[in-house]
């Protein structure tokens, strides 16, 4: 598929970032703590439309790792920084960035630190945001007040390494806590259910097993897993996850509670042994993928691949989908999330600046595609 180019609104976000940097007298920001500087002006958004991938704005630059990303109710958006455990907050055409959080005890080794963020669904009237961040011992989940004081522990013990350590998290429709975990690259974790490792967690708001979970007092709604790396619903509330495969084959998988993705026994689609694996719907070589961050916006999903440097669509009817396709290869380098904003519009982050990357001036980058 040819590659979709940026259009005029795209020109002048640059246009807007530029002057807004020059004015300010600003370096592009990063993990010095210097601001990150964000376009004076956006295009409006429709909710109910398709993100236009032709209209690409810059939102902000000079982010050190972005990984988490998530919207508070009025539209800012949250942004958690791998390596210095800083959480940004965005406003868009707002301005510079703030620090508005720095999450402690972060230990950012490999691809641990601080990873996925989510927003309380009550938010208007808890002030909580979640993260899942590596720590001394293990990978856990806290939560925090924007207004600051120490992070309250929601979920502990999982399994930390320098590889496959998962890390998204999401609220779904039903109003709990998913969460994607790795194997931490010991492969029996992950078909055992007393390990939440390899795992997708499902959650009470408090970090209890959730009412209705497959096994009852388990935290663990689907197993079978290498490193989950995404999560998103659609319109009638089916959850979709992407999957980083070991060196042959990337996943996304329709997740139904209980059931075992294969891991360590299929890579991909396979055998599945009289039902007792699922196996995905998609899967990529790894060069074409390592599929992080998923989002999904009417019946459209979208996928932001890593080592393939693109952002993948895929149709989506029902239970099924389409044929997928490629945007934006190798244009913005690796690409780590993707996420769809209260407006409709589409944000992608950029994740050139974790050491596998080919890094650009001004990355790491985040980037908005408004919907209409």
């Amino acid at each position: 598929m040819a590659v979709i180019t940026t259009g005029s609104r795209w020109r002048a976000g640059v246009a807007t970032l530029v002057a807004a940097c020059v004015l300010a007298g600003c370096d592009g920001g990063g993990a010095d703590g210097a601001p990150v500087v964000v376009a004076t002006s956006t295009a409006p958004s429709t909710p109910s439309a398709a993100p236009d991938l032709g209209a690409g704005e810059e939102i902000a630059r000079g982010i050190d790792v972005p990984w988490g990303l998530a919207f508070l109710p009025g539209g800012d958006a949250l942004v958690a920084e791998r390596n210095t455990g800083r959480v940004l907050r965005l406003t868009p055409g707002g301005g510079a960035a703030r620090e508005v959080y720095r999450v402690p005890g972060v230990v950012a080794r490999g691809e641990s630190g601080l990873l996925g963020l989510a927003v309380s669904p009550a938010f208007a009237d808890d002030d909580l945001v979640y993260a899942y961040l590596t720590a001394a011992r293990d990978n856990r989940i806290v939560r925090f007040h924007l207004g600051g004081g120490p992070p309250e522990v929601v979920f502990d013990g999982i399994a930390k390494a320098r590889f496959h350590n998962g890390g998204r998290i999401a609220f779904g429709p039903d109003g709990m806590l998913y969460a994607g975990t790795g194997d931490a690259g010991e492969t029996s974790r992950a078909p055992d259910p007393a390990s939440p490792n390899g795992k997708i967690l499902r959650l009470t708001p408090d970090g209890a097993p959730a009412p209705g979970n497959p096994a009852a007092d388990s935290p663990v709604y689907s197993l079978g897993h290498r490193n989950v790396q995404g999560l998103a619903w659609d319109s009638a509330g089916r959850l979709f996850a992407t999957e980083f495969g070991q060196s042959t084959l990337d996943e996304v998988n329709l997740i139904r509670p209980g059931r075992d993705y294969g891991w360590p026994e299929v890579e991909g689609g396979g055998d599945t042994d009289g039902g007792r694996y699922t196996n995905p719907l998609v899967t990529w070589s790894v060069r074409d993928a390592s599929p992080s961050g998923m989002a999904i916006a009417g019946d459209t999903a979208y996928v932001a691949a890593l080592r393939g440097q693109r952002l993948w669509t895929i149709p989506l009817d029902g239970d099924t989908v389409g044929e997928p396709s490629a945007v934006f290869r190798q244009r913005y380098g690796r690409l780590r999330t993707v996420e769809i904003a209260p407006d409709g519009a589409l944000w992608l982050t950029t994740s050139n600046t974790d050491g596998r990357g080919d890094v650009r001036d001004g990355d790491d980058r985040v980037l908005r595609f408004p919907a209409g």
